[in-house]
């Protein structure tokens, strides 16, 4: 989703060639466009506060626990975290071209980033309200201003950004001891008795109709685009771009980096994010996933994320470097280059299997039934892919981003000699 927009030069728009994509950007898209979907699909089938507290919606023994113990441990916001470091890598690579060119990327940048954020209020009032492409837009415009410090520079802005939000919650946590009773039972109530009646709620909205669904989508939505982003997600996601600038700049997002380098990533993320991650589990399962979560029991994943996305690329550099697993690659590869689009088509997808204008089945599939759709919708979307990109240059929404973007229709299929 964040691959580069060629420069127009004399004003021309011009579509990236073949021979110019890097195919280990691609994967490693690809990679986090398939893998988001682990975590999603929780939230396009049940209620919301089930992503949070698993225990709140559907049988949580067994083989649904194993499989939310392992979407738990290796995907939920690890490839969050991917898409937004290769966002940020996104924005360099762009701003570089356009630079390379004499012209200025300021302005095809920002063009860029406002038509991304229609889409994803488009998205997200229409479709699925946990979109993150308005998300994207908001930090990839602020992102922007750094993108020509030296890589040592947006580490620290990076990881001081990622560092707010842990910090504020954890603070915030450290003076419950202080909180008037009253408060206590409140926040006690917010996420108990609540939660379960929000729920219930929501399983009988989404088995309704589009109408019926849209108070409870704009009201979540809303909360997503508000409190959640200026508290959250800006701070997360905007501090992940800058980091994504920062690998892009050393070689290490583009499989340029010493070997030494990947390996070393792919240890950390298994001796200490997943054990961090495990530990967190450990944490929350003991306390109950009470309502101290917040402040507490999402420091372990938060932090751990990180370390196992790393982990993720480096075995993603490791494939392209030596040429692992050919078809693997290829697909991944085809994933990555309409990224926006298989975004949006799992939301599409996802909310007529689960929603009541569509099969209305939100509520009713375990979590290992939910691993199975995500199979399926895995094998639709590379099938879709490989056969999209052998004839066109961009997927369907990639060309139409491109051709607002540049105020001028691309060209769509691809010629022989590409």
């Amino acid at each position: 989703m964040t691959d580069p927009i060629m420069s127009p030069g004399e004003q021309r728009p011009e579509p990236v060639l073949a021979g110019e994509r890097n195919q280990t950007l691609d994967v490693l898209r690809g990679m986090a466009i398939l893998g988001i979907l682990v975590l999603n699909i929780q939230s396009f089938a049940m209620p919301s506060f089930a992503y949070i507290v698993p225990t709140a919606w559907g049988d949580f023994t067994g083989a649904n626990f194993a499989v939310w113990l392992a979407s738990h441990l290796l995907a939920d916001q690890k490839f969050v975290t991917i898409f937004s470091l290769l966002f940020g890598a996104g924005i360099v690579l762009m701003a570089e071209r356009q630079q390379a060119k004499g012209l200025s990327a300021a302005g095809l940048h920002y063009r860029r980033m406002a038509w991304l954020a229609l889409f994803g209020l488009l998205h997200a009032y229409l479709i699925w309200y946990g979109d993150i492409l308005l998300t994207l837009a908001l930090c990839g415009a602020a992102a922007y201003l750094v993108w020509r410090l030296p890589p040592a520079a947006l580490v620290g802005i990076g990881l001081v950004a990622i560092a707010i939000p842990a910090t504020c919650w954890g603070a915030l946590g450290m003076t419950l001891s202080h909180w008037p009773d009253e408060a206590i039972a409140g926040l006690e109530h917010d996420w108990g008795p609540a939660a379960i009646e929000e729920a219930r709620w929501e399983y009988q909205v989404y088995n309704a109709g589009w109408l019926a669904q849209m108070p409870h989508r704009a009201m979540m939505a809303l909360y997503l685009q508000t409190f959640v982003l200026v508290f959250h997600s800006f701070w997360a996601i905007s501090g992940l771009m800058c980091l994504g600038m920062a690998l892009y700049k050393a070689g290490w997002l583009t499989g340029q980096a010493s070997a030494w380098t990947y390996h070393l990533a792919l240890g950390l993320a298994v001796l200490v994010g997943l054990p961090v991650i495990g530990l967190g589990v450990m944490h929350n399962m003991q306390r109950g996933w009470d309502a101290t979560w917040p402040f507490v029991g999402m420091q372990f994943n938060y932090w751990g994320s990180l370390l196992v996305a790393g982990g993720w690329i480096a075995a993603a550099v490791l494939l392209v470097r030596h040429q692992w697993l050919s078809r693997v690659r290829q697909a991944l590869s085809a994933v990555g280059q309409t990224a926006l689009s298989n975004y949006l088509f799992q939301s599409l997808l996802c909310t007529f299997i689960f929603y009541g204008h569509g099969l209305g089945a939100f509520g009713d599939i375990t979590r290992l039934g939910q691993l199975g759709l995500v199979l399926v919708v895995w094998s639709i979307q590379i099938a879709l892919s490989l056969w999209w990109v052998r004839r066109y240059r961009f997927g369907p929404m990639e060309w139409l981003w491109r051709s607002m973007t540049y105020r001028r229709r691309q060209p769509m299929r691809r010629v022989a000699n590409l």
